[in-house]
């Protein structure tokens, strides 16, 4: 394709998990470096507008532009047009010079870069996941079965799925990343915690997580977490700090209470005390991480902090392959030796955390 844009258009629409849309920040450098010139302008069509990762993605260092609109709006007779007149609102604020709808499925997406191509004459860029559906777009890329087939994939991970449109333009993940940079915010509060609680940075960030009814089940096993929490202080002095939103404090109370029974040292719980922005400050404090399988676990990883995920299923599409992270899977039979192992490694490779703001 001989193209060389100026300002992108990108559209997304799966999910407003923190580390589903995170995930796409791979994609947004991959574009970067292929295009160092052009803006990265990302609209979300959710299903749940406000979500807490929109206020993370609005600062995300690679977007020069954040838009949301609820998906609703173009599964619904009556709020049909006003889907329309929000999109077409958004492509004009924006005045892209190229479309890219990085979702295979559903219509919504296809829709809005049909108004950009149509209407306005965008180049655009989808995937033909079902044919006819890449005539819609200017250019298209094979579908997702394709993508796995060309490249001999056999489980596509949340991070390489957005690449399938982008090997139209011949753009390969390779080794690319994810990431994320500290905000003023998420420095400040990271600042003002290791004052207030005398920390050095001989810190543990723990997240147990999964506090939602619905991710329940993902949360691994409480006795995992102190075994991995007392290896990591008896042996390298890490000190123990939880995290977790605000409904999480009830459980990370329940873990130290039970923990203090057996072991004797400093633990701190810092749940409810930040907002999604503070977060990246917390866990950027650490020099290890230790997470479920949610929203922390793709921040520390996009941070490069050395994180131990801990996962109660095989979800191999949910883990993150690189040289700082190290995803178990604890449920049924949890290897401890394994685990502590794990931090050993972990703990020599804390050089990475002068990666962490690139």
């Amino acid at each position: 394709m001989d193209i060389n844009p100026k300002n992108i258009l990108m559209i997304k629409g799966h999910s407003a998990g923190i580390g589903d849309i995170l995930r796409s920040s791979a994609a947004w450098r991959a574009l970067k470096d292929r295009f160092p010139n052009a803006k990265l302008n990302l609209l979300f069509l959710s299903n749940n507008p406000g979500y807490p990762s929109e206020k993370l993605i609005a600062k995300h260092h690679l977007l020069d532009s954040f838009y949301v609109i609820d998906k609703h709006y173009f599964n619904s007779v009556r709020l049909f047009l006003k889907a329309l007149k929000k999109s077409d609102e958004v492509i004009k604020k924006v005045n892209p010079d190229f479309i890219i709808d990085f979702e295979p499925y559903g219509l919504e997406s296809t829709i809005v870069s049909m108004i950009g191509r149509f209407k306005y004459g965008i180049k655009t860029l989808g995937i033909n996941e079902v044919f006819p559906r890449g005539l819609l777009y200017t250019f298209f890329s094979g579908s997702v079965r394709a993508f796995k087939k060309k490249y001999g994939i056999d489980i596509l991970n949340y991070t390489d799925r957005d690449f399938v449109v982008l090997d139209k333009l011949e753009i390969k993940r390779g080794n690319i990343q994810i990431e994320i940079k500290e905000t003023p915010e998420a420095k400040k509060f990271r600042e003002k915690i290791k004052k207030e609680l005398g920390l050095d940075d001989n810190v543990l960030i723990v997240n147990i997580g999964c506090g939602t009814p619905d991710a329940l089940p993902k949360r691994p096993d409480l006795k995992i977490y102190e075994e991995i929490v007392y290896y990591a202080y008896s042996k390298y002095g890490l000190i123990p700090v939880l995290i977790g939103a605000d409904f999480e404090r009830q459980v990370n109370q329940q873990f130290i209470e039970m923990y203090l029974k057996k072991h004797n040292h400093p633990i701190f719980d810092i749940a409810g005390q930040t907002d999604i922005l503070e977060s990246v400050g917390a866990i950027n404090l650490g020099k290890i991480v230790v997470s479920s399988d949610s929203g922390p676990y793709h921040i520390a990883v996009a941070l490069r902090k050395p994180t131990l995920a801990l996962f109660n299923f095989n979800n191999q599409e949910h883990f993150h392959h690189n040289e700082w992270t190290v995803c178990r899977v604890v449920k049924p039979n949890p290897n401890i030796q394994q685990l502590k192992e794990d931090i050993d490694y972990l703990y020599s490779v804390d050089s990475f955390k002068s990666h962490a703001n690139f």
